[in-house]
């Protein structure tokens, strides 16, 4: 019997799994799509109903085949998308909404981010997003790539503190937001969203990580999905193009990490001992 994906709480409280899906690399090669929509579609059916997206992938491309595969299930899918900080003004900001939407195929976006911080006021941004909720056209917004100073700045502007999440690239060989980023996020009771758990599989080949996945059985990869699993309010979008990919990350779920393997994992991989540049891909 599968595990059941657990859940964390977004500031509004309501409940979304604490392990999802992401589209990041979607629609690139035609020969994928119909597993990629496969893999989508098995990831819902076992509770990974989080699915991320963003106007930047495949310029479009991945949302038009997001919105194919969620043709008959977008009821059962808690949908994040991101609009890029070239359109972040109020005007722009609507408008790349109102595209996301017909690329998808819906009438709303259940969380809607910031990609990055650009140069238009985030204030008016905020605007943006708080005139979308008027009109339903999303449910929640957020930001991406915010690093602690900037999420101090958010709270300030009018509106801010309305933010639902904050999405940043986290994980083994991605520490600094431990430092003061998550502190402040707890702090505030602002959940995380991390991307890339496993690096886009460039760590899977580390000893340290094939010591600690050899010790109980798995892959890799359910190792490095399971250490960041392991924060309360966080949760994570792995991309899979396969059914089986999906299952697996799934299976991640089920690992329990010891102290000895959170040893291991400290020694090869260390914490912050001090502030640093918030890390993006």
């Amino acid at each position: 019997m599968s595990a059941t994906v657990p859940t964390i709480t977004l500031p509004s409280g309501e409940e979304i799994p604490s392990l999802g899906q992401g589209t990041w690399g979607w629609a690139e090669r035609p020969q994928r799509r119909d597993s990629e929509i496969e893999a989508l579609r098995t990831g819902i059916d076992l509770g990974m109903s989080l699915v991320d997206t963003a106007e930047m992938y495949g310029n479009g491309a991945a949302e038009e085949l997001l919105g194919r595969a969620l043709r008959d299930r977008r009821e059962e899918v808690f949908l994040v998308d991101k609009v890029l900080p070239s359109n972040a003004s109020k005007k722009d900001t609507i408008a790349a909404c109102e595209r996301s939407l017909r690329r998808l195929d819906t009438d709303r976006i259940d969380l809607y981010l910031l990609h990055w911080r650009g140069g238009t006021p985030v204030a008016e941004t905020v605007e943006a997003f708080e005139q979308l909720q008027q009109d339903g056209r999303i449910r929640h917004w957020g930001v991406s790539n915010f690093d602690h100073d900037e999420m101090s700045d958010l709270f300030e502007v009018p509106g801010g503190t309305a933010v639902a999440t904050n999405q940043v690239l986290y994980n083994l060989t991605r520490r600094g937001p431990e430092y003061d980023l998550l502190p402040w996020c707890r702090d505030n009771r602002i959940p995380v969203m991390a991307y890339s758990p496993i690096e886009q599989a460039r760590m899977l080949e580390h000893t340290a990580l094939r010591e600690v996945a050899e010790r109980h059985g798995v892959s890799p990869a359910q190792v490095g999905l399971a250490w960041v699993l392991r924060h309360d309010e966080m949760c994570t979008i792995p991309r899979a193009s396969t059914p089986e990919h999906v299952r697996d990350n799934h299976a991640a779920l089920e690992l329990r990490l010891t102290a000895e393997d959170h040893e291991t994992l400290d020694a090869a991989f260390p914490p912050p001992t001090g502030p640093s540049p918030l890390e993006i891909l």
